[in-house]
């Protein structure tokens, strides 16, 4: 490689983390706010001067008042029980409709493959008006089935199986089917455990998107016993914390801390599930 092929190549290098530089910071910037804000008395919230560490550290008092003014425990539990059954359910059923998409051929594979990519284009506020007259037929309103039924079948869940899934030689499904196992039996002991790196990253994507989601809980549910924490915030903003802004912070920070703790603790198979072929 030549002196200015070395030179443009480094200069690129630079460049693009810079990119990422700056992109990370204005990513993180509302998050150290919220910390920041966290631990600040209501007098310096609004303070013309911009400053990350209070002149009176208030962490105590504003992380004890949202921990005893609103059952932010309950609404934790709430979002972990919701998280849980919807990602257990969703691997179930989006497995074995993977398997088949990417191993088995049949008259109109690629027809549903073309429905499932038209199923990841529609946001899914598009549904919740059918999805409320269905919940109020099956009498399931105001439950905990309310939160969990609509997600129970992920388009982005069999299409990132699926794409994973490709990667992995036909040969093994050959020698597992000679051996004698069901096609259900391949997946779950062959198929699966080779793909716990899309396992992993599909539980990543499925655990934030649903444990942040506001939207359809507050169509779904009334009951303060069975919100999930972002309509629980929500719910102490308006009947506790009114304006004082430091409790609700510390509530937020508190609902976003086991995510972040998730993803670092997960991110190397996160990374692995989503370059080693899952998304292609």
């Amino acid at each position: 490689m030549s002196i200015a092929n070395k030179q443009l190549s480094r200069s690129a290098g630079i460049l693009r983390h810079t990119v990422l530089l700056i992109t990370g910071t204005l990513i993180l910037v509302p998050f150290v706010w919220m910390v920041s804000l966290s631990i600040k008395p209501p007098g310096e919230v609004f303070r013309a001067s911009l400053s990350l560490w209070p002149a009176q550290f208030y962490g105590i008092e504003n992380y004890t008042k949202a921990l005893t003014e609103a059952p932010l425990p309950r609404y934790m539990c709430n979002g972990l029980l919701v998280c849980v059954v919807i990602l257990a359910l969703q691997i179930i059923i989006c497995a074995p409709c993977a398997y088949a998409l990417a191993k088995l051929r049949f008259p109109g594979r690629d027809l549903l493959f073309g429905m499932l990519l038209i199923g990841l284009l529609l946001p899914h506020q598009v549904l919740c008006l059918p999805l409320f007259v269905l919940g109020y037929l099956l009498g399931i309103l105001n439950t905990y089935a309310a939160l969990i039924f609509p997600y129970v079948v992920s388009p982005f869940g069999i299409f990132l199986f699926r794409q994973f899934f490709k990667t992995i030689p036909d040969d093994v499904v050959h020698a597992a089917r000679l051996d004698g196992l069901s096609e259900l039996a391949i997946v779950w002991r062959i198929i699966v455990p080779m793909a716990l790196p899309a396992v992993i990253a599909f539980s990543i994507f499925s655990v934030v998107a649903h444990w942040n989601d506001l939207f359809w809980p507050l169509i779904a549910v009334r009951d303060q016993s069975l919100m999930p924490p972002p309509l629980g915030i929500l719910a102490f903003k308006n009947e506790e914390a009114g304006n004082d802004y430091g409790p609700l912070m510390a509530a937020s920070t508190m609902v976003v801390a086991p995510l972040l703790i998730a993803f670092l603790a997960a991110q190397k198979w996160f990374v692995e599930g989503m370059t080693g072929g899952a998304v292609k």
